[in-house]
């Protein structure tokens, strides 16, 4: 595997030369221009209703405000984005916001509550990928005008069902389904009844730091400060490149090409992590990786096979030896960090038990398996430790290598057999996941509500019922335990093979400051960014 690592590190010549010269000739070396290097084959939408992808929600979080936003420091703590103050009445079932006076779109409109009501009803109405999240609140394209609407110009008020903590709340409209677009500009681009959806994949119309010039799919996306914006720095455009390879990266920051290189792995962390040239920002984050078993496949459905698997992966040899400075062993499906999150780690590479289970399962000859995994390092180099692990209880794995985004695209088909792929969290609370992997009503194909474990066919109607009932707890002690037992119960008995958590890296040229990565994966931000 080391091998194979540095003669992708030799080659990588060839295709950062050819790469390079696309850059324009002075751009990183100018104060006013910010060029970041990174992996951009997963978006496949930058409208913020639409973009449930971790990149795609990172630049749209650049581009667009909330009512609310989780403070950087202390993601546990709500602070005000374009809404200034917030409540709730007595039952827990209204909520108003007053909207912030100051707030403006790039295009210099102020951002008005029709704008707030507007944009939620869009997300809900639109009813994509990450609508769940405000869904969840009982709002539906249906009652949607009815249960969210304007009270004055400057107040909008949530009027729900069923009562709901406002913490709770407001940690669901801080994700990015609660960007706030400006309406006139986004009606004015709408297609028929899109509501502005394929003009907005493209363009943007929000009240964030930075506005969309262009995005070209795996090829860049670049954007230019919003000058009635919060951003006060001394750089007027950021061009963000694709650049897959991590040797490519690493060479065009150390030759000047980049002033940002954010996809770099171990091998090349190696290299600069003590380097006075750079300045290196990490951060751990909620992303986790995981193998995701598909049970539309018959091979793959025995609760005996899942455990094996567990049992047969070396989890802390693929940690050390691939990837020691970007992920950590974890193997629940709450982050570490989060509220309720528990650290046991009860699964090691055990050959005799993983051989012992396959028997149980009626497997002990092993059979042929596909699995998809991203082509971005480190995907690759832990797909083929997976492949070897698996390979020794009889399980013999066929590698199908993609950019992430057709990764994506194939489980949200639910065509995959096993994909090996990344989830990260949407707000900062433990039903943010346990929602995902445990609350699957519909399993059907043509399923209004399609969440991480619909993918993978996966319905367990206790992992459900426990799952409300631990979101719908007021009291916080009670709370936490009840996370914690469904997270133990979860990792014993799911298809699912949670494997490591990932810490983010940024690593900047000396005369960068300001780049701040946040525990969520949108988060990332590049608000406070300067160049000396």
């Amino acid at each position: 595997m080391i091998s194979r690592r540095n003669f992708l590190a030799g080659a990588a010549a060839v295709p950062f030369l050819s790469y390079a010269s696309l850059l324009p000739a002075v751009a990183a070396g100018r104060q006013d221009i910010l060029v970041v290097a990174q992996t951009l084959d997963n978006m496949t939408s930058l409208d913020p209703h639409e973009s449930f992808e971790a990149v795609g929600s990172e630049i749209c979080n650049n581009m667009y405000q909330r009512l609310v936003h989780p403070s950087l420091t202390n993601p546990e703590e709500i602070e005000g984005g374009v809404a200034s103050s917030w409540e709730a009445d007595e039952e827990g079932k209204v909520f108003t916001f007053k909207m912030n006076p100051d707030a403006k779109f790039a295009s210099g409109a102020p951002v008005t509550a029709e704008d707030a009501v507007f944009s939620l009803q869009r997300a809900i109405k639109m009813n994509k990928g990450a609508a769940f999240i405000i869904g969840q609140f009982g709002f539906t394209p249906e009652n949607v005008e009815q249960w969210i609407t304007v009270v004055d110009d400057s107040t909008i008020k949530l009027s729900l069902e069923t009562p709901t903590s406002l913490s709770f709340l407001l940690y669901c409209l801080s994700a990015s389904i609660g960007s706030i677009v400006e309406k006139k500009v986004v009606m004015e681009n709408a297609n028929g009844d899109d509501m502005g959806n394929g003009w907005l994949q493209k363009n943007s119309a929000g009240s964030g730091e930075w506005t969309l010039v262009s995005w070209k799919p795996s090829e860049s996306v670049v954007m230019n400060y919003n000058p009635h914006g919060l951003y006060k720095g001394n750089v007027k455009r950021i061009m963000l490149r694709h650049v897959a390879d991590p040797s490519s990266q690493l060479l065009m920051l150390q030759k000047g090409d980049v002033d940002i290189a954010r996809n770099l792995t171990t091998e090349q962390l190696r290299v600069v992590v003590d380097d006075e040239n750079y300045n290196m920002v990490r951060q751990s984050v909620s992303g986790i990786m995981l193998m995701s078993l598909n049970q539309s496949n018959e091979k793959l459905t025995n609760p005996k096979l899942w455990e094996a698997i567990k049992w047969a992966v070396d989890y802390d040899g693929i940690q050390q030896n691939i990837v020691p400075l970007q992920y950590k062993v974890h193997q629940t499906i709450v982050p570490e960090g989060f509220p309720g999150a528990i650290t046991d780690k009860p699964f090691k590479r055990d050959l005799e038990k993983a051989k012992a289970l396959m028997a149980e399962a009626g497997l002990a000859d092993g059979f042929t398996i596909k699995m998809d995994h991203y082509s971005a390092q480190p995907s690759p180099d832990i797909a083929q430790a997976i492949q070897a692990n698996l390979a020794d209880i009889g399980i013999k794995v066929e590698l199908l290598a993609a950019e992430n985004r057709q990764v994506l695209t194939k489980m949200r088909a639910r065509e995959h057999e096993i994909a090996l792929t990344s989830w990260g969290s949407d707000y900062f609370d433990p039903n943010t996941n346990a929602s995902v992997f445990c609350i699957n009503e519909d399993n059907s194909d043509n399923a209004m509500s399609k969440p991480f474990a619909w993918r993978s066919h996966y319905q367990n109607e206790e992992f459900m019922k426990k799952a409300i009932a631990a979101r719908d707890e007021k009291d916080p002690a009670t709370r936490i335990k009840l996370y914690g037992d469904l997270q133990r119960e979860f990792m014993q008995n799911s298809p699912f093979i949670v494997m490591m958590q990932k810490f983010e890296t940024a690593a900047c040229r000396k005369d960068v400051t300001g780049m701040r990565l946040g525990v969520l994966s949108d988060s990332h931000s590049y608000a406070g960014i300067a160049k000396a």
